[in-house]
């Protein structure tokens, strides 16, 4: 496999140098910060996430306002409360998307943080203690436990939410396939998955670096150059 060294250097060959790198990483994961994040505010992610999948995120961000106002300020105990009449009227607030299978899975999701809360004291705790090294383990928990968290959605919530992870967008994974890790163009399967957190964890090892900015600087390096 390619030293990440290398893929380092060109990433920075390819923005600019090494403070041009530098200044397009996210910031640096702070799992003190992660822990106090409150559950209504996890929720409101897995929402904005959820919707914003397969949807042009502008639309979303428009209207966010309105969704924070339609359920209720994503606090999970009012919600998972709510009669099926308030969730039928959802279908008709032109406040949101009226999508039903994804309105639906804000009730299913407001349980899903109620329970991971009461396990562990609240969902930013109990992410917080997650290791980066197993982010597919924490993946599948997403899909099992979760409503419409699985694929790039589980993948984009974490990033979102300052989990410190990698994500398999098409230029990680073609900085992968072309370090010479042997994955499909579309990472999907339980074996590519591993073999991908295999490879950020030894990257990892090697560097000292988040995984976050692992992943950004591997997209970074290969691809079109874009303005950022």
């Amino acid at each position: 496999m390619t030293s990440f060294k290398t893929i380092r250097a060109r990433a920075e060959k390819r923005k600019g140098g090494p403070k041009a790198l530098d200044r397009l990483m996210p910031d640096k994961p702070d799992p003190k910060r992660l822990a106090k994040l409150a559950d209504d505010r996890i929720l409101a992610e897995m929402t904005r996430r959820v919707f914003c999948a397969g949807f042009a995120w502008s639309v979303i961000d428009t209207k966010w306002d309105g969704f924070e106002e339609a359920f209720l300020g994503f606090a999970p105990a009012k919600l998972s409360f709510q009669p099926e009449d308030y969730w039928e009227g959802l279908l008709r607030d032109t406040r949101i998307v009226r999508n039903a299978a994804k309105i639906m899975s804000v009730r299913d999701n407001a349980a899903f943080v109620q329970a991971i809360a009461k396990e562990h004291g609240s969902f930013g705790k109990f992410l917080a203690k997650w290791p980066s090294s197993d982010e597919i383990g924490l993946l599948d928990l997403l899909v099992k436990r979760g409503s419409r968290l699985g694929g790039n959605t589980g993948q984009m919530l974490l990033r979102f939410l300052g989990w410190d992870g990698f994500v398999t967008s098409r230029d990680v994974v073609a900085c992968l396939r072309d370090a010479g890790l042997d994955i499909a163009e579309e990472v999907k399967s339980k074996g590519d998955l591993a073999n991908v957190q295999a490879q950020f964890n030894a990257w990892a090892r090697e560097t000292g670096l988040p995984y976050s900015h692992l992943s950004r600087i591997c997209a970074l390096s290969v691809g079109e150059v874009r303005r950022e």
